[in-house]
Formats: C-alpha cells, sequence, structure tokens
C-alpha cells in the first residue's frame, strides 16, 4: 500500500527546488525592477521555511541534534561557496589586473583594512558591555573582509551597468575577493594572543605575548598566507597551461572548458583544506593566473553556465543562513542587550569602512570623486566571509581547554561572536538589500507626487473645458428627437453645485466615448462652416472671447477656431508641408495679411495652392476633397471663398 514517505531529504530537496523556481519566475522583475538582491531574499524565506516557522528545514536533524556538528557543516558550506565564488571573481577581472592595479589594491588592503578593523573594534568594545579589547579585536577582525558574494550583487545587473564606471566595479571586484583571504592575520593575532595571554594563559605551556607573536608570524603569515598565495599560483598557472593544451588538441569538449573554473576551485578548496593553508585566498589567486592571458575570460564572456552556478550557491547558502540563524539570542542573550545591539549595528555599518575610503579616496584612481566615494565607502557589505570567521574562531576557542572543559574565557568570547556577528550580517543584509530600492523610491517620489498633481490640476481644468463644451454643443442641436436622443445617450451631464464644479458623470458610458460621440453626432447634424473646436485643437467654450463670437449677420465661423468642414485645400503632413509653404508665396499678399489679422492667430497661414484652386468646382470645393482640421487662418479664408461662390451661385 502506498505511504508518505515525508523525510528530511525529501522534504529538503521539496523547499530548495520550489523556492528556486518560483524565484526564477519573478527574478527579473525583483532584481532588475525593484533592484532587490537575491541574498535578502532567500534569507528571509529561510527564516519562513526554517525552524523558526515553517520547520521545513531543519538544521539540527541534519546534524543529528549536535550544536558542535551544525556549526561544522555551516563552516564548510561556506567555504565551498566561497571557494566557488572567488575562483568566479578572479577570472571575471581583466588580464594582469593584480599586478596592473596594485596600487590602488595595496591601500586598500592595506592601510584600508587596518582602518576597517580598528574601527570596528573601538565600536565593539564601547558598546559590548564586560570585554576586553581583545576580545573586540576578535570580533573586529571577523567583519572586517568585505563579503564578495553580496559585493558581486550590487556590481551586477542594469543598475550597476547604469550607475556604477567599469573601472570601478572591478576595483571592489578585486578588493572583495582579496580582503576575504587576508582576514586570517587580523583574526589569529587576537585569537593567540587571547590564548597565550588570558585568563593567565591556562592550557598552554606559557610563552605569553612573545610565543603568541611567533605563532602567528610563523602559522599565520608564512604557512596559511603566503603557502596559500604561492599554492594559487602555482595551480591557476597549471590549469591554464593545460587546457591550453587539450584546446589546441581537440582533447577538451564545450561542456567541460566551461566548467572548468568551478572544478578548479573544488579541487583547491579540498587541496587545501588537507594541508591546512588558507584556501579562500588560494582560490581568489588561482582564478586570477588563470585567466592571466585573458584568454579563458574571453571565451566564456558570454556563457551562462557559471553565473548559473553562483546563482544556485547564493541562493541557497542565504536560504541556508535564514535558517541556522540564532534569532532567539538578539533578545534571550545576556552578552549585549538588544538596545546596545541595534544602535551597535548601525555605527558599524556606517562607520566601519565609510571614513577609510574617504581618506583615501584621493590615491584610488577609480573612485573619481566624492558620490563614488560614498558608494565604496557604504556598499562594503558583511555577509559569507564573515560567518566563515565566525565558525573558524568558534572551532579554534573550543581547543582552550582546562581539565577537560572549554576554559572561561574562551566561553564568553565564543557567545560575543555568535550574537554580534550574526546580528551585523543580517544587519548588512537587510540594509544593503534594500538601499538601492530604498534610494531609487526616495528619489522618484518627489518626482511621482508633483507629477500626480499636476495631472489632477490638468484633469479639472479640461472638464472645466469639456463643460462650457456642453453648453455650446446644446445650442447648435436642432430640435429633431431623434438626433436629441442619440446625442443625449453621449452628453456629459455637468455638475451645477457651484461655478467652476468640473462635472460628474453618471452614465455608464466611458468619459473617452461619449466625447467621441458628441464630436461624431454634433459633426453629422452641423451645417456647413459650425465650428467645434477651440484654437488649440481642444474643444472649448464659445463665450469666452470676444475673438471666438461670430459675426453678427454673417455666416462665417468664429474667428481663432480650427473647423472640422469641407475643406479648400486640405493640410498636408510630412514633406509637403513645405513645398505648400512656397506655394502660399504666390497668393494676393494683401488677402494673406487679412486673413492673418482676422483669425487673430500665431499660426503661419496656409492657403490653397494655385493648382489646387484650378481644380474647384462651382461650389468653392476641390475635386476629390476629404474631411480634414482646418485652422484659423485657413477657416477666415475658407469662408470669405465660400461665401462669394455661394453668392455666384444665387446670381445665377
Amino acid at each position: 500500500m502506498p505511504t508518505l514517505v515525508v523525510v528530511n531529504f525529501n522534504i529538503i530537496c521539496a523547499t530548495l527546488g520550489g523556492f528556486i523556481t518560483v524565484f526564477g519566475l519573478v527574478s527579473y522583475l525583483l532584481k532588475e525592477k525593484f533592484y532587490l538582491s537575491e541574498a535578502l531574499i532567500s534569507t528571509i524565506f529561510g527564516v519562513v521555511f526554517g525552524p523558526h516557522a515553517a520547520d521545513f528545514i531543519r538544521p539540527l536533524d541534519y546534524a543529528n541534534g549536535s550544536e558542535l556538528d551544525l556549526e561544522t557543516i555551516t563552516l564548510y558550506f561556506t567555504r565551498l561557496v566561497l571557494g566557488v565564488q572567488l575562483v568566479l571573481a578572479g577570472v571575471q577581472l581583466p588580464s594582469k589586473y593584480l599586478w596592473k592595479e596594485w596600487k590602488s589594491l595595496s591601500i586598500l588592503l592595506g592601510p584600508g583594512m587596518c582602518i576597517m578593523w580598528m574601527s570596528t573594534s573601538l565600536l565593539v568594545w564601547g558598546l559590548v558591555p564586560d570585554i576586553s579589547f581583545l576580545f573586540a579585536l576578535a570580533v573586529g577582525a571577523a567583519v572586517t573582509p568585505t563579503d564578495p558574494i553580496l559585493s558581486n550583487s550590487i556590481v551586477k545587473g542594469k543598475f550597476a551597468d547604469k550607475n556604477i564606471p567599469r573601472e570601478l566595479q572591478k576595483i571592489i571586484i578585486a578588493e572583495s575577493g582579496a580582503n576575504d583571504g587576508l582576514g586570517y592575520p587580523f583574526l589569529f593575532l587576537a585569537l593567540y594572543l587571547i590564548q597565550y595571554t588570558g585568563d593567565q594563559g591556562l592550557g598552554t605551556t606559557g610563552g605569553g605575548a612573545g610565543k603568541a607573536i611567533g605563532h602567528w608570524f610563523i602559522e599565520t603569515w608564512c604557512y596559511t598566507i603566503l603557502l596559500s598565495i604561492a599554492y594559487g599560483a602555482v595551480v591557476g598557472w597549471l590549469a591554464k597551461e593545460l587546457l591550453h593544451w587539450a584546446e589546441e588538441r581537440h582533447y577538451v569538449d564545450r561542456e567541460s572548458f566551461l566548467v572548468f573554473a568551478i572544478t578548479l576551485a573544488l579541487f583547491i578548496v579540498g587541496t587545501c583544506g588537507m594541508i591546512g593553508s588558507d584556501d579562500v585566498l588560494a582560490c581568489f589567486i588561482a582564478g586570477n593566473v588563470f585567466t592571466w592571458d585573458d584568454w579563458f575570460r574571453l571565451e566564456t564572456k558570454d556563457d551562462s553556465l557559471q553565473p548559473t552556478i553562483d546563482l544556485l550557491l547564493n541562493l541557497s547558502v542565504f536560504l541556508w543562513f535564514g535558517a541556522v540563524c540564532p534569532w532567539h539570542l538578539f533578545v534571550e542573550t545576556t552578552v549585549i542587550p538588544i538596545y546596545r545591539l541595534i544602535p551597535l549595528g548601525i555605527l558599524v555599518l556606517l562607520l566601519r569602512r565609510l571614513p577609510m575610503v574617504l581618506c583615501f579616496h584621493h590615491f584610488i584612481h577609480q573612485v573619481e570623486d566624492i558620490r563614488h566615494a560614498l558608494f565604496v565607502g557604504f556598499f562594503g557589505p558583511i555577509g559569507v566571509s564573515a560567518i566563515f570567521y565566525l565558525y573558524i574562531a568558534r572551532e579554534f576557542l573550543h581547543t582552550l581547554e582546562v581539565d577537560g572543559h572549554q576554559r572561561e574565557d574562551a566561553a564568553q568570547l565564543s557567545e560575543v561572536l555568535m550574537v554580534v556577528i550574526w546580528f551585523l550580517t543580517i544587519c548588512s543584509i537587510v540594509v544593503h538589500g534594500l538601499s538601492i530600492p530604498l534610494g531609487k523610491f526616495g528619489l522618484y517620489l518627489p518626482r511621482t507626487i508633483s507629477m500626480a498633481l499636476s495631472s489632477e490640476n490638468r484633469s479639472t481644468s479640461f472638464s472645466r473645458t469639456r463643460s462650457s463644451d456642453d453648453r455650446h454643443t446644446r445650442n447648435v442641436v436642432d430640435s429633431q428627437h431623434q438626433e436629441r436622443g442619440l446625442v443625449s445617450l453621449f452628453r456629459r451631464r455637468r455638475n451645477t453645485t457651484g461655478p467652476g464644479a468640473t462635472g460628474s458623470r453618471s452614465s455608464l458610458v466611458p468619459g473617452t466615448v461619449s466625447r467621441i460621440g458628441q464630436y461624431i453626432f454634433s459633426d453629422i447634424r452641423r451645417p456647413h462652416g459650425t465650428t467645434v473646436h477651440g484654437s488649440d485643437g481642444v474643444r472649448g467654450d464659445a463665450d469666452e472671447t470676444d475673438d471666438n463670437k461670430t459675426p453678427p449677420g454673417g455666416d462665417s465661423p468664429p474667428r481663432g477656431r480650427p473647423t472640422i468642414s469641407a475643406p479648400k485645400d486640405g493640410r498636408v503632413m510630412g514633406h509637403a508641408i513645405a513645398a505648400q509653404d512656397r506655394a502660399v508665396d504666390d497668393v494676393d499678399g494683401s488677402q494673406r495679411s487679412d486673413a492673418i489679422s482676422a483669425s487673430n492667430s500665431a499660426v503661419p497661414s496656409r492657403m490653397q495652392s494655385p493648382a489646387t484652386a484650378r481644380t474647384e468646382g462651382a461650389s468653392g470645393m476641390p475635386v476629390g476633397w476629404q474631411r480634414s482640421i482646418r485652422f484659423g487662418d485657413e477657416v477666415t479664408v475658407a469662408s470669405s471663398v465660400s461665401k462669394a461662390g455661394n453668392e455666384q451661385l444665387a446670381n445665377m
């Protein structure tokens, strides 16, 4: 008998696949129209699907109920994502970019990272109660690197292409990729000092600060940093040469060629992990050396495989973050109260990076002006790299034991790291994910309100014009009952509550259809030469000005108005207008002057050409005429010619 198999594997596959599928259906709308980052959206859905809400994603179950195993899973997941992302970031950069831009990068990675580290540490030391400055240095080191994943979401897409110069995009990618691996020296300087000097160095063989500095120089700088740089360069160069060799002999197919950079990242993450070196920095260096001659970057420039893998990893890791984030600790912990935690998050985002960029932007040629400096200074996100260093630090602190138990200062620092770094990461995801859409909203909101008010004023003015036009239309409607019935179907009912009222529509007929109907039926029954339009081409009030009144005892239409009538010379549009203008010069100048004076209009006069005049019949209408809009200068002359023709017919 069929049974439901609701196990964790099926649930996580259904949840992850369903979320990515639904997100894909509206991804362009969210990212390119609303400028929302995929990291923010994934984190929100991680909270919704996680153990704090729907409980579809159960991280603790996957770790067999062990908090330590859950931290290990998260650490390895972030390592994998960072390794792949940094190889792809290195591949994106142009040929020999690190070598060519070493001056700008040395400022950002040298004094720039030091200032970011110290400013963050001082803020943590000032706002987190009962911690030493060494503890604050450890917390500040974890959030010093800028996250390459969140940085990519800022420097890619329609907003970046439109607003961020290409050189500025490249320097942001290069800095975020390089400083991720360079976070080790800042973190382990504080950790080694805590190990050998904190709590009187319990659990160690002694040696004090001197031994801590020695370990920091040998193990961190030589083995972790320098070895990873050399290893990444060698592996990247060998991979480039081997791929060239295979491609020249047609040994590699297109699919394997495209996925080569991703498999290279997996290889480096695994091998560097086995030797205990800095796999994050090695991946970035390998990606740069791999595309040193720009061959692979240009070959895969228009391919979508790498961005697709990038997207899948980004969505997955931030969905996981939303599920594993210790949300309850933000309000329940005794490390720092919430009224201190929130100001800490705001101040870190404002002061961690912005002052440094403002100080050094004159020495970084990619940052051309103060606007670019503000952008680079504000958009230094805290994300996957901070969580990576968080669990690196906690893994190290678990080894500081006395009599089989974790040292007291190590346990305190572990709790501070867990609360503060997770909170700063969530703040950065939310703030940097909403900065662009909120900025766009703030930019367009005043313009939208102004346009709405202007539209309302124009609508009110136009409604008043149409109300006065109804009075004119009723004056020219004849007494035949059938036509009055037809016109009443399309007539707008005026609001008579007071002067200047705009009128209200009680009919179910749409306004546009109503106006068209009035024009049609009024035009059908109007005698030849009757005016229905104002001088601007919009139906207007016939009693507003003296210029628009019909002269007593005459049949000519009101002056200054175009009319729909049997034209003497239909207005020719397009290139024929120029030819018609030349033909006007052949007409009697005095007659044209009278026409312009009578019309009292700024519209240049255009009359029939002599060729057209020769084709007229006895009634004064040209052969083959068709209904056309006539303007004020033409109306007066056309009416006088029509009257002369009618008098000739009467004399005959």
